[in-house]
């Protein structure tokens, strides 16, 4: 069972919609770096229930991002506003090769400073 950072994603994501066990056992995995032993133990349970708990819990991680693609939008959304940002930058390239505009320049920095605020959240 190879880890991967996207089952940790989705976990971030879709992790409460999950059993206890299979969201503890999938964090504990993913996030902690732990062996199935070592969480075989806190968790009361086989170093073969742990797997099985890990196996259920990435097949339906996989199937809620399926169905409602909440990762997808998010990263889509992220690159988005990135390339707004690098757009931005252009334009204040300009302004300052160009326009000269004190008014104009404050606007950017504004609008930059806004959508730098949304990128952060998200």
């Amino acid at each position: 069972m190879s880890k991967d950072l996207t089952i940790a994603m989705l976990h971030d994501f879709y992790g409460e919609l999950l059993t206890e066990k299979q969201s503890r056992a999938i964090d504990l995995y993913y996030n902690e770096d732990l062996s199935l032993a070592e969480i075989a133990e806190p968790l009361g349970v086989s170093r073969q229930g742990v797997r099985d708990a890990i196996k259920r819990g990435e097949k339906q991680l996989l199937e809620y991002e399926e169905k409602l693609g909440l990762i997808t939008r998010f990263l889509n959304v992220g690159e988005k506003l990135e390339d707004v940002l690098k757009s931005l930058k252009k334009m204040r390239q300009y302004e300052r090769a160009y326009i000269h505009s004190a008014k104009f320049e404050k606007g950017l920095e504004e609008l930059e400073k806004e959508i730098t605020e949304i990128r952060n959240e998200i």
